[in-house]
C-alpha cells in the first residue's frame, strides 16, 4: 500500500516540522499539494518570501491534501491537477464538500478545454499555469481568498472562459466522471493506472468484492466493456498521466489483472 503523506510547516532553517500561527490572523493560510518535492519546496521557498502569505503545510497527493485540509483548516488550497492515486480534480470535489471555507486554485504544466471544465465542476476557484511568475501566483491566492475566480492572463487567449464557466454550471453527461461516486471515482483512477484489484483494495481499505462491485458499477455507467476502455477513458479525461496509461498499457496482452 502506498503511503500518502503531508508535512505541517514551520518558519524553521529546515521549513518543516509544528505548524505555523498566523501573524495578527492578517496572513492568508496556504496549502501546497504537488507528487513531485522539488515543486513543493520551490513554491513554499516563493511564497515564505510573501509577508503576506503563511504556508501550513504540503501533501504528495489528492488523498493526503484530504487529510491536511481537515487538519490545518487552510485558507487556500494550491493543487496541482494530474497526481497519482488520487487526482487532484477528485480532491477538490471532495474538499469542497466538507471544508467549503477552503478555496482551490488549481495548478498545471497544460491545460485543455475539458480538463478546465471539470476544475471548476468540482469547485475549484482559480486555474493557474505552473509557468505562472510569483507575482500572478499570489495575486491569484488573494483573489480567491476574497471570493472571487482567477484564471492564469494567458487561457484567456485560448479559450472562451465565459463558455467555459457557464458549461460548468450545466448538468454533466450521465455517461462521465460526475455520474460515478467519489469511491468510484477513486476506484477508476487506480484501476487505470494499471493496480490490481487486491492493490485497489489495500490502497482504500475495502474488500475485494467491494472493488469489484465498483468497478461493475463504473463500467456501466461508462459504458465500458473491458479494463482498456476504462484505461482510455482515463486517459481522454485527463483522471492519470501519461506515464501511468503506458503503464497499464504494458499488461493489456496479459490476463485482466484488474479483474483478478
Amino acid at each position: 500500500m502506498s503511503t500518502a503523506r503531508f508535512n505541517p510547516t514551520a518558519h524553521s532553517a529546515s521549513g518543516f516540522g509544528k505548524i505555523s500561527p498566523d501573524v495578527g490572523g492578517r496572513q492568508i493560510r496556504v496549502l501546497l499539494v504537488d507528487d513531485h518535492a522539488v515543486i513543493r519546496q520551490a513554491l513554499r521557498m516563493l511564497l515564505e518570501s510573501r509577508p503576506e502569505l503563511s504556508v501550513v503545510g504540503d501533501a504528495e497527493n489528492g488523498r493526503a491534501a484530504l487529510r491536511a485540509v481537515e487538519q490545518l483548516h487552510p485558507d487556500v488550497v494550491l493543487m496541482d491537477v494530474v497526481m497519482p492515486g488520487l487526482n487532484g480534480i477528485e480532491a477538490t470535489r471532495q474538499i469542497r464538500q466538507f471544508a467549503r471555507g477552503s478555496r482551490v486554485v488549481m495548478l498545471s504544466g497544460f491545460v485543455d478545454e475539458e480538463q478546465l471544465t471539470q476544475a471548476l465542476r468540482a469547485g475549484a476557484s482559480g486555474y493557474l499555469m505552473k509557468s505562472s511568475d510569483v507575482s500572478e501566483l499570489v495575486i491569484a491566492i488573494q483573489t480567491v481568498h476574497r471570493g472571487n475566480t482567477y484564471y492564469s492572463s494567458g487561457l484567456a487567449d485560448g479559450f472562451d472562459l465565459d463558455e467555459i464557466s457557464y458549461r460548468s454550471k450545466r448538468p454533466a453527461d450521465s455517461a462521465s466522471t460526475e455520474s460515478l461516486t467519489p469511491r468510484e471515482r477513486e476506484v477508476l483512477q487506480l484501476i487505470a493506472e494499471g493496480h490490481t484489484n487486491q492493490r485497489v483494495a489495500d490502497e482504500l481499505v475495502i474488500s475485494v468484492k467491494t472493488v469489484e462491485a465498483h468497478k461493475a458499477h463504473i463500467m456501466t455507467k461508462l459504458h465500458a466493456r473491458t479494463r482498456t476502455d476504462l484505461i482510455r477513458y482515463a486517459l481522454i479525461k485527463g483522471i492519470v498521466h501519461l506515464e501511468s496509461v503506458a503503464e497499464a498499457e504494458k499488461m493489456l496482452g496479459e490476463p485482466d489483472l484488474a479483474a483478478e
